[in-house]
């Protein structure tokens, strides 16, 4: 069992920039595919992004390719999700997850272990 919890939401204004992290503990955390995901109020979870065990692959949504970035740091069990050129619509509860398998990577139900999520507002 792995424990992910992220951290680094918050307020930033349109255009502005902001950095998640998400921290794992419990089982070896560079066995896992990683995945961010984002759900705002009264809408399905969506996909954000997602990298290889290695890191040496990553996959994003077409809304955020281009301004975001996920990184992952395995020798400090961390995956990062840099997002520059913030727009209102990214307004939402993020998540990272974990998973064993590369498979579906994109669909949240195929992801076994989550974090608590943290929220990111951007102002207009």
């Amino acid at each position: 069992q792995v424990q992910l919890v992220e951290s680094g939401g918050g307020l930033v204004q349109t255009g502005g920039s902001l950095r998640l992290s998400c921290a794992a503990s419990g089982r070896t955390f560079s066995n896992y595919h990683m995945g961010w995901f984002r759900q705002a109020p009264g809408k399905e979870r969506k996909f954000v992004a997602a990298i290889t065990y290695s890191g040496g692959d990553t996959s994003y949504a077409e809304s955020v390719k281009g301004r975001f970035t996920i990184s992952r740091d395995n020798a400090k069990n961390t995956v990062s999700l840099q997002m520059n050129r913030l727009k209102p619509e990214d307004t939402a509860v993020y998540y990272c997850a974990a998973k064993n398998s590369w498979y579906q990577f994109s669909r949240y139900n195929q992801y076994g272990y989550w974090g608590q999520g943290t929220l990111v507002t951007v102002s207009s």
